[in-house]
């Protein structure tokens, strides 16, 4: 196990792995930012169709934002990984940001406000033919209130005479307006030096806590599912969880609780409100709370009611701690008010839905009661312990070795793509990359994910996966 904040490889686990990588014939680019920590983080904001997921598609150098000449195309946070003269950061591709919106526009806005929460830096995109509207003013208020670092981009500038339109940004206190075409590529070499600049070398960890601190716990769920129940029986006392007054989304609230002998700091979301006239958003707003949840969590205890039929928003939830790379623990609530045949028909649900999730702890638990509370400590210890497992490189490839020579990767199109050899380049959560002779497929890779986990637990943590394959070059003996 690793006391390391970032889970960087340490020095004779690099140098073996190094060894390796030079043996089969990886160098240079192959093996750049694996001993690297988390990445900044720089949100792309700004109102609807001022060209945003074009400038992020020119930022990370492919076409993956969507782009629709229309606005409102960009939904949700979307995050890309991007790398700049060297430097890697993660770019956040958020919807369009208008002020006094209802319905799916204001679930746009929310997301919008909390990807500017969430980053190191802010790239603020501004239409330079339109110029600055009242909805731009209001969205700087957001960006000043958040106190990020903020690079302007004036965007759409195809020619000198747009050049000059975009001087007048300077009166928005925002500093030196970046004139640019994101559809082009003019001036995106200069924009990207400055946003280099208010970039920090690496983020501030959201999750990392202080030798001896309490561990943070995010207690998530559907609406109605006992999670202010559940936080009141472990607390021992009334506390107010959930204020559904009209509002926009704020901090949510931290409450250090006592629990199995420890103090444990449950990031509660109380602070974070739904506007209860958008009854459309009421889906979306639940999802929002969870993020922000997430983002301040290390494990995530997903509440699902064990009375009702697994729902779709479940799965979902889940889905987002897992995503958001926390340790997982499955408590299935309302346990004492299920019978032998709802029981029998969980058991098929969790089979069918919650496959990929085989590997969470789960504990069968009454809020109400407070039923098997006390088996509830020792799930979360033991999915934070696998979320910070860390194996050697040595053990890594002599697992690898065995699992290769036993279990081929099928042959595709004549060819044999084979594992030459991995690392793992971090915890919390454990992330190994993979560099193998050729593309591996999906399900080889999930086989893989199965084994790793058959042989050193991983118990309550997701694990990710990448791979490098070699280029075809001369090799040096």
């Amino acid at each position: 196990m690793t006391n390391d904040t970032n889970g960087a490889l340490d020095d004779a686990d690099y140098a073996e792995f190094l060894a390796l990588a030079a043996e089969e014939g990886f160098e240079g680019e192959d093996l750049e930012g694996l001993n690297e920590g988390p990445m900044p983080v720089l949100a792309v904001v700004g109102r609807p169709n001022v060209g945003k997921s074009t400038l992020v598609n020119r930022i990370i150098g492919r076409r993956e934002a969507v782009v629709e000449d229309k606005p409102g195309v960009t939904r949700d946070r979307v995050s890309y990984e991007a790398t700049w003269n060297g430097r890697r950061f993660k770019v956040l591709d958020t919807g369009g940001w208008e002020i006094d919106v209802l319905g799916l526009d204001a679930m746009v806005a929310a997301q919008a406000e909390l990807g500017i929460e969430t980053a190191d830096a802010v790239l603020f995109v501004v239409d330079a033919n339109v110029g600055a509207t009242d909805t731009d003013e209001a969205l700087i208020k957001i960006i000043r209130r958040a106190g990020k670092p903020t690079v302007l981009c004036a965007n759409k500038v195809d020619g000198q005479s747009t050049e000059v339109e975009a001087t007048y940004l300077w009166s928005l206190g925002l500093g030196e307006p970046y004139p640019v075409s994101a559809l082009h590529g003019r001036g995106s070499g200069d924009l990207l030096d400055a946003v280099m600049a208010a970039l920090p070398d690496a983020p501030p960890q959201t999750f990392g806590v202080p030798t001896g601190g309490p561990r943070r716990v995010a207690l998530i769920g559907r609406p109605n599912v006992g999670k202010s129940s559940l936080l009141n029986k472990v607390a021992g006392e009334e506390r107010v969880v959930v204020n559904e007054l009209a509002g926009t989304t704020r901090d949510p609230v931290d409450e250090m609780i006592e629990l199995g002998g420890k103090t444990w700091k449950f990031v509660d979301t109380a602070g974070i409100r739904r506007r209860v006239h958008l009854t459309a958003g009421a889906d979306f707003y639940a999802s929002l709370r969870t993020s922000a949840a997430l983002e301040k969590a290390e494990v995530a205890v997903v509440l699902v009611d064990a009375s009702e039929t697994l729902a779709e928003q479940d799965t979902r939830i889940i889905s987002m701690a897992v995503e958001a790379g926390r340790a997982v623990v499955i408590a299935y609530n309302k346990w004492d008010q299920i019978d032998e045949e709802r029981r029998y028909y969980l058991e098929r649900e969790i089979e069918k839905d919650l496959v990929q999730v085989q590997w969470a702890p789960r504990v069968n638990v009454s809020a109400k009661t407070g039923r098997h509370m006390e088996k509830l400590v020792p799930a979360i210890e033991t999915a934070l312990a696998g979320w910070e497992t860390r194996i050697s490189t040595a053990r890594l490839n002599a697992f690898l070795g065995e699992l290769v020579a036993g279990h081929p990767h099928p042959v595709r199109g004549g060819k044999q793509p084979r594992i030459l050899f991995g690392t793992q380049a971090g915890v919390k959560p454990p992330r190994f990359v993979l560099f193998a002779s050729g593309f591996l497929e999906a399900g080889y890779r999930r086989f893989v994910e199965r084994r790793l986990r058959e042989e050193f637990g991983f118990v309550g943590t997701p694990i990710s996966i990448s791979v490098r394959v070699r280029e075809k070059r001369k090799r040096t003996k």
